[in-house]
């Protein structure tokens, strides 16, 4: 780094003069107030994805500031620029359809401009693996700075931080049991401060991945968004981005941090999103996801964290009570320690040669865990032959043997118009299936698949039966859902022949999804089947013609390291 251009000599725009570029960037910024010393120091970017329709990066600004100071005590020049901002309940058809382009805007930002460091400000669960994705194909030394977690919210005698709670009263409100006045005021108290949803879903799952994969501070995983700390992590981020020490992306995104990361995600109980974002940021550096292996390591890893929606706690309950040192003292002897982050420091270092303190309601000692076992599965078999997902920390047990008749909707408004039907040919015993919602549907891979109880059922008390499909449950959902069925139904996958009344067998133990139809009437009903239209322009038509399934992230073929 130390012989290449630095500041705003980097990146020089194409005159065929590298002096006249420098003298005309020079001219245009000295008409923003700098003077000529500030423009010859080193440049640290700050991605601002703050927006007016984003409430989980609402404290952005706040952010900025903190690491613009720290960039400043160092001697450098911060330079802050936008990039497109994610919010899950602000964008149609989903986030997630989104998240690629916002890794793409960031890639060209990061590799354009004239940068020495980028610090990467994000929140939201799409955002971090957005920026993350961007990072490594753009190889620009970065530091991941996160929003933070909200802190919970006392109401009437309980706790509540968005989403787990909102599911849990919605639940209740569809099937009767809260009032649409008291929903109504519930509404207002289910997010209450600054940050990302305040449970162990995909923003706080990610955070943490993040941090163990070695792009941030551990402890930056977990702080609240409220908290003075969260400042102090971006003042110091600021600082960091300064050193000519500071690693590209390429030298941390290695064989094994992903490990680790996959580790991480199954001790936390963590979100089916990871598995799809961790996918994509693993391709991204030309590595590879494996879903066997994945599957290989949740039987010899064991849950640790106790929070909702698997749980009983808060994200500011898991900082307090240690947060990711804590967690992985207890997994030390599991993950590669030799792992390296961003300043060469390797993971056992990080850790720390000393046990933190720990409070044990939260975090668990290896002998007394949430679960034995790791919070998801890997399932494959005549329904799923590149793999499916199931996170049996939230999953009711006595369904992980399953076989009944299913009831299949092909898409989101034939559930949305059948669902809720006193006629709906439906018991607690049927598997519900929803298709045509993966990647390569109009929907772009929504949050779906944690289908609503029937009303009939709900109303009949029923809290749980087994869901399956294509597409994505949000990290705070809870229940016997089977995800990221590939391929999926809009690629051709045995997804698309599944009709209702068809029988599917389910098995956790054997780690198997099946669909228990003959093979010359799937034959026949292949011949019928037809790919949906591409998209006539846009966005759209690139995501048609280049999103991955989601064994492989999601991703766009042509982001990924290989291209392919």
């Amino acid at each position: 780094m130390s012989n290449e251009p630095h500041g705003l000599a980097r990146n020089a725009s194409n005159y065929g003069d590298r002096e006249l570029a420098l003298y005309l960037r020079r001219s245009f910024a000295a008409s923003m107030g700098y003077s000529r010393d500030a423009l010859s120091r080193r440049t640290v970017g700050i991605a601002d994805t703050a927006s007016d329709l984003n409430n989980c990066h609402r404290s952005i600004p706040d952010l900025i500031e903190a690491v613009k100071r720290g960039v400043m005590l160092e001697g450098g020049l911060p330079l802050a620029f936008p990039t497109v901002s994610l919010c899950e309940p602000s964008l149609t058809p989903c986030s997630m359809h989104f998240r690629n382009l916002m890794a793409l805007d960031t890639e060209a930002m990061v590799s354009a401009q004239p940068l020495d460091s980028v610090v990467l400000v994000g929140g939201c669960d799409k955002t971090v693996p957005a920026q993350l994705m961007a990072a490594i194909s753009a190889d620009v030394p970065a530091v991941m700075l996160v929003t933070g977690p909200m802190s919970a919210n006392r109401y009437m005698g309980e706790r509540l931080a968005a989403c787990t709670d909102c599911r849990r009263f919605w639940s209740q409100y569809r099937a009767g049991n809260v009032s649409a006045e008291r929903i109504a005021v519930i509404e207002e108290q289910l997010a209450a401060t600054a940050g990302t949803c305040g449970v162990m879903g995909t923003a706080s799952t990610m955070a943490c991945v993040v941090a163990a994969l070695g792009f941030m501070p551990l402890e930056g995983a977990s702080a609240p968004a409220v908290h003075a700390d969260r400042l102090r992590i971006a003042e110091a981020a600021g600082r960091l981005c300064m050193s000519k020490t500071l690693r590209r992306p390429s030298e941390v995104m290695s064989l094994k941090a992903l490990e680790n990361g996959m580790r991480v995600i199954l001790a936390l109980g963590g979100s089916t999103n990871a598995v799809v974002h961790l996918a994509a940021i693993a391709g991204r550096a030309g590595l590879e996801f494996d879903l066997k292996r994945f599957d290989a390591m949740s039987d010899e890893t064991p849950v640790l964290v106790d929070l909702k929606p698997t749980g009983d706690g808060y994200m500011e309950d898991f900082h307090y009570a240690g947060g990711m040192r804590a967690l992985l003292w207890e997994l030390r002897d599991l993950l590669h320690l030799d792992a390296t982050d961003y300043e060469g420091r390797t993971l056992g270092e990080r850790i720390g040669a000393e046990a933190p303190w720990v409070d044990r309601a939260y975090i668990r000692a290896r002998e007394t865990p949430v679960s034995a076992v790791g919070g998801l599965v890997t399932l494959y078999g005549s329904l799923a032959p590149d793999g499916a997902i199931l996170k049996r920390s939230a999953a009711t047990p006595s369904l992980f043997e399953h076989e009944a008749e299913c009831l299949v909707f092909d898409g989101l408004e034939d559930l949305a118009a059948r669902i809720d039907g006193d006629d709906l040919p439906v018991t607690p015993n049927t598997i519900l299936i929803l298709k045509n919602a993966g990647p390569l549907s109009p929907y772009g891979m929504p949050e779906a698949g944690h289908l609503p109880i029937p009303q009939k059922l709900a109303r009949a008390g029923v809290k749980d039966m087994v869901r399956m499909s294509d597409c994505r449950m949000s990290g705070t959902a809870y229940g016997t859902v089977v995800l990221h069925i590939a391929p999926e139904a809009a690629a051709g996958g045995p997804l698309a022949l599944v009709e209702s009344g068809d029988r599917v067998r389910l098995s956790i133990k054997n780690r198997s999804l099946d669909l228990l139809v003959d093979e010359a009437t799937l034959a026949a009903r292949r011949a019928r089947w037809s790919p949906r239209a591409r998209p006539a322009r846009g966005w759209d038509r690139l995501v048609h013609d280049q999103v991955l399934q989601a064994p492989r992230g999601a991703d766009l073929r042509f982001l990924t390291a290989s291209g392919e």
